[in-house]
């Protein structure tokens, strides 16, 4: 499909109430940068030596490679959450791993610190040395239809 790996990477987050889940979903992927793309969502490999952008301009219509965690609820006064993060090796020559994670009844602290365990763990398991772990998290309180949205966008520059 695609001739190379991506070379940059953003994170992003964001929470939206709308009209249904489905719409409050597509919000919250408006406000996180990737509401007007196809997300292609896959596995968790960061690929070596991609870059951080603080955000990326994605064309319209396009196919996007996303890392995500998500959560729709109409239940109303729900708290829900939903985190990523990313474990970069010290070793430029290997691949990060990115991890997600979503939960109701639980707070974005507790969803973001579950979520750096599990990126802790699987660089662990690969015997990888982390230099550093990036993450981030958002949580909603439902008041009619409400969504979270936590992302790792990759693509090429």
């Amino acid at each position: 499909m695609f001739s190379n790996s991506p070379n940059i990477y953003s994170i992003k987050a964001a929470c939206a109430e709308g009209f249904s889940e489905l719409n409050a979903f597509d919000v919250a992927l408006l406000k996180s940068g990737v509401g007007n793309t196809n997300l292609v969502k896959m596995s968790s490999i960061l690929p070596p030596q991609c870059k951080k952008k603080d955000s990326i301009i994605l064309p319209p219509g396009d196919l996007v490679p996303v890392a995500y965690a998500a959560v729709t609820s109409s239940v109303k006064n729900e708290l829900i959450s939903a985190a990523v993060a990313i474990a970069i090796p010290k070793d430029k020559t290997k691949n990060g791993l990115i991890m997600e994670y979503e939960d109701k009844n639980i707070t974005k602290e507790e969803a973001e610190s579950h979520v750096i365990e599990m990126a802790k763990w699987g660089m662990e398991y690969r015997n990888y040395e982390i230099e550093k772990i990036e993450s981030i998290a958002v949580s909603h309180i439902v008041k009619n239809h409400g969504a979270v949205f936590a992302c790792v966008v990759l693509w090429w520059e």
